[in-house]
């Protein structure tokens, strides 16, 4: 493994300060949260900055700075930050067609919109397959690649790193719900950004400047890879990773919540579009440091996923190995917490609310969001350290692939519900029911067939079998959707500017990196 980090009093009171101050902050802004909508929704009153840096910070965590890093080192190079761009695109689109859909509509939840959409039955189907994958796939590959870089950095055994991570950020979640995370995530996205560029910054120097890095690694400066790339070919890149982007960047809870949290459209648009122009720089953040590391560290590595660690314990110094290790823990903390706070929010709303006791009264919603989010944290905790075994491929290929199982049927219902008036309710518990059950099959009989384009052949056949069964029965007449007084749904100017100009700078960086 190599040695660990030595860590002076300065780091490590570096470290203590901030993530010590990060936490008392963020709960003392939650302090008052007494009603469902003030823990789950931070009483619908956050502003663009918080709802952008946000986003940033719960996406961004350990499973980009190891996963992403590990396969910018290895055979993908910069093409993996293609999740990211499209990330941007997709955020930008997401923010003027379902963004102003789901506010109007004042919703919790995503699941809750598939029953004003079709039925319970649908709500019920996305909220439990939502729960299993948030704390089978996410919050357990979050714990993991967490751990392991506490493993690789500081020598602390994986087992102690996931569960010190995975308490730290009980802790406010527990406390404040969505508020807390949010105030959290305005430092500890903030600092994962910076930590990341300066990482960026020194890997670049030790190369010996651009010009000689980029000419020693022209193999790796490319966007669009070979259609028979086993990482990431542009097939799967073209066909199935714009369904995954509607997913993570319209539909997914722990995302999409701090829309629905926006004090009016204006921020939640701006928001989110804000999210879209700072993941521009994850490249620079996380990816090129990976390439970096390969090129500096290579031999040191037993595998990709330990590139980003390796490159900060042999390249940051003394006096900022402290701060490092606050971005990094506040990146996994931040991203823990938004899970955490999001599966808790679908079992508690959408599960037991809805389905087992729809007279709840706000302390029992409270009560129940708590100790839900205590047993997903301890159950991610127990499953972590399984993701070692070498056959799940690496932490961010586990991530994207098995996420797969919700991705197209989900992405179909929703779009196909809203374009097709007269869809009846089977077809989006079809859609929910077949999505997983195709993925599957392609899973387990086309095992050489990447598992982007799995997704797109999924949802196309989800689609067709949809358009069947409202072929032979349609809706007489449409569903009529709630409307939450007090939402004004017209966007402003600004924001169409601002939008703009975030989707021409990544058609630039298309053009410079092809």
């Amino acid at each position: 493994m190599g040695r660990p980090v030595d860590l002076n009093v300065f780091d490590i009171g570096v470290f203590l300060v901030f993530i010590g101050g990060v936490v008392v902050f963020s709960m003392f802004k939650s302090r008052r949260e007494k009603t469902s909508e003030d823990y789950f929704l931070a009483g619908r009153g956050l502003t663009w900055p918080l709802i952008g840096l946000s986003i940033i910070a719960a996406n961004i965590s350990t499973e980009q700075f190891v996963g992403m890093a590990g396969q910018g080192a290895g055979s993908v190079g910069l093409a993996v930050s293609n999740w990211q761009l499209f990330g941007s695109i997709g955020i930008v689109i997401i923010a003027f067609t379902l963004l102003p859909r789901f506010l109007k509509a004042g919703i919790y939840t995503m699941p809750e919109y598939l029953e004003y959409r079709y039925n319970s039955t649908a709500r019920a189907l996305m909220a439990l397959t939502t729960v299993v994958i948030y704390v089978a796939v996410l919050l357990t590959a979050v714990l993991y690649s967490g751990g392991l870089t506490l493993h690789k950095i500081f020598d602390m055994s994986l087992t102690k790193g996931v569960w010190l991570i995975g308490s730290i950020a009980a802790i406010y979640t527990v406390w404040g719900g969505l508020k807390a995370v949010a105030w959290a995530d305005l430092f500890q996205g903030g600092a994962l950004l910076a930590g990341g560029l300066v990482t960026f910054f020194l890997g670049l120097k030790a190369c010996g400047g651009w010009q000689q890095f980029s000419t020693t690694n022209a193999d790796k400066l490319h966007m669009i890879l070979p259609a028979g790339h086993e990482g990431l070919p542009w097939p799967g890149v073209m066909s199935g990773m714009p369904i995954v982007i509607i997913y993570y960047c319209g539909l997914n809870q722990f995302i999409v919540q701090r829309n629905l949290a926006a004090r009016t459209l204006r921020d939640g648009q701006l928001g989110v579009i804000f999210a879209g122009a700072l993941w521009l720089l994850i490249p620079f953040a996380i990816v090129l440091p990976g390439i970096m590391s390969h090129q500096l560290y290579g031999s040191q590595m037993a595998k990709p996923d330990e590139a980003f660690p390796t490159l900060i314990r042999n390249l940051i110094p003394t006096g900022l190995r402290g701060f490092m290790f606050a971005a990094i823990a506040g990146a996994v903390i931040s991203s823990l917490a938004s899970m955490l706070n999001s599966a808790s929010t679908i079992f508690t709303m959408d599960v037991y609310n809805r389905m087992l006791n729809r007279n709840a009264s706000q302390r029992q919603l409270l009560l129940l969001g708590r100790a839900a989010t205590l047993v997903f944290v301890v159950a991610g905790c127990l499953l972590a350290p399984r993701l070692a075994d070498p056959k799940f491929g690496g932490v961010f290929q586990y991530i994207q692939q098995f996420q797969g199982y919700i991705w197209p049927g989900v992405v179909a219902a929703f779009l196909f519900g809203m374009m097709v008036p007269t869809a009846p309710a089977a077809t989006g518990v079809a859609a929910l029911v077949s999505g997983p059950i195709l993925y599957g099959l392609f899973q387990w009989r086309c095992e050489r067939l990447h598992f982007l384009i799995q997704v797109a052949l999924t949802f196309a056949i989800v689609l067709a079998i949809m358009a069947l069964i409202t072929f032979v029965k349609p809706l007489e007449e449409p569903r009529v959707l709630p409307v939450r007084e007090g939402v004004d749904t017209k966007t402003t100017p600004e924001v169409k500017i601002v939008g703009a100009l975030v989707l021409a700078a990544v058609a630039a960086f298309y053009v410079i990196f092809w």
